[in-house]
């Protein structure tokens, strides 16, 4: 597999499942996560954060269960399958931040006041599925991992990243990014 092949699946993804609308928000899933690359560049991020909150969510479409099944109760564990996916191609640079970004909403809510409030409705019933505010042994595994700084910058431009009018560059924009950050496999 080569650079231009995950350029590829992932161009795919956000062609197909991506266009669909986003599990109760007002836009598609791909301008969700396109949105969240673009806060993420503006706030001037790496490379591998700037393809992190671009492939945040993949796992909505990537794994067996999808989006529409977490909106009806079952957690499709997306950041997991996501990650999975993604590290076929990437490094944990930005498959961890991935996996982590429910668990950084999950710590969000436990430790910042008003952040559990600041949720979309959508955000707040996916909280619910995905196990709620973490719990004491959870906050502390949580901040012992390496990842968890970047998870939660992932997560913040994820919630910011819902504006139905909102421009922001197409995937093209950020192909370049892609191809440097994956990996060339044999």
């Amino acid at each position: 597999m080569t650079a231009t092949d995950a350029v590829a699946a992932i161009t795919a993804l956000f062609a197909s499942e991506g266009a669909a609308a986003y599990l109760g928000e007002e836009v598609s899933q791909a301008a969700q996560m396109h949105q969240a690359a673009a806060l993420a560049e503006q706030d001037q991020a790496g490379k591998a954060l700037v393809a992190a909150a671009l492939l945040h969510d993949v796992g909505h479409f990537a794994g067996a269960l999808n989006g529409h099944d977490l909106m009806r109760g079952t957690d499709n564990r997306h950041e997991e399958n996501g990650a999975a996916w993604l590290a076929e191609w990437f490094g944990e640079e930005v498959t961890e931040p991935v996996r982590l970004h429910v668990a950084a909403k999950r710590y969000l809510c436990a430790v910042e006041p008003g952040y559990e409030a600041s949720l979309s409705s959508a955000s707040l019933y996916t909280l619910r599925v995905q196990g709620g505010p973490m719990q004491r042994a959870e906050l502390a595994k949580f901040e012992a991992n390496w990842y968890a700084v970047a998870a939660i910058s992932v997560r913040r431009w994820d919630d910011a990243a819902k504006d139905p009018l909102a421009g922001v560059p197409e995937l093209d924009h950020y192909t370049t990014v892609l191809r440097a950050l994956a990996r060339q496999l044999p």
